[in-house]
């Protein structure tokens, strides 16, 4: 399992990169549109901040441009490259064209069918928008489950992004979820309990450690 950083923010990838326990960045066209720099840029910022895979989801909307910027993408990140692309009749053409020479995720999936179709269509990962798709079909963590089922015996993972809390996070790993993506404030959510704060606080002012030189 890997938990990845969602966002272009350099600064937040840098953050990220001194707690090491981030494994990779995703991105999207609204983030990269909040980062302060060309996208060119702000991606080879990103790949210089992780030593694992930077995310970046295709935005052209027809089949040789998609095809064109994920080449081009994949030239900027280089071997660190997975592309996200749309889970859309288009889109599986687009993956099946280029997943033989660039690892391909497919994004946006709300079925099981879809999953199934992405998974024949050469892609590695199948991202599932959790919160989002509660909102439109009213169990993300179902539909977790079902892709999960689907892809049983397969070599395609689940990332799992679209998430609001510590508690769906931790179900989405539990119905099958092979990776998490992110917000900052959401890792440092998953990071932080109260009750283990306080318990630390507890045993620092009752005990006595090693002393350590300056």
């Amino acid at each position: 399992m890997a938990l990845y950083l969602d966002s272009a923010i350099a600064s937040e990838a840098e953050i990220v990169k001194q707690w090491g326990w981030v494994k990779g960045i995703t991105t999207n066209p609204t983030l990269l549109a909040q980062a302060n720099t060309p996208p060119e840029t702000t991606l080879k910022t990103l790949v210089s901040l992780t030593s694992g895979p930077v995310y970046y989801q295709l935005q052209a909307t027809d089949k040789q441009s998609m095809i064109r910027e994920g080449i081009k993408a994949s030239e900027i990140i280089g071997s660190q490259t997975i592309l996200k692309i749309p889970a859309t009749p288009l889109g599986f053409e687009v993956v099946a064209a280029l997943s033989p020479q660039i690892t391909c995720s497919v994004t946006a999936i709300y079925s099981s069918a879809q999953a199934a179709v992405a998974k024949e269509a050469g892609a590695k990962i199948a991202i599932a928008y959790v919160n989002r798709a509660t909102r439109l079909l009213g169990d993300g963590i179902a539909l977790v489950r079902d892709i999960a089922n689907i892809l049983q015996g397969s070599d395609v993972q689940i990332l799992a992004a679209s998430i609001k809390s510590p508690e769906e996070a931790a179900a989405s790993i539990q119905a099958g979820a092979d990776h998490l993506t992110l917000p900052l404030s959401m890792l440092q959510a998953m990071a932080n309990n109260d009750l283990s704060n306080r318990t630390v606080a507890d045993f620092v002012s009752g005990g006595i450690g090693l002393k350590i030189d300056n």
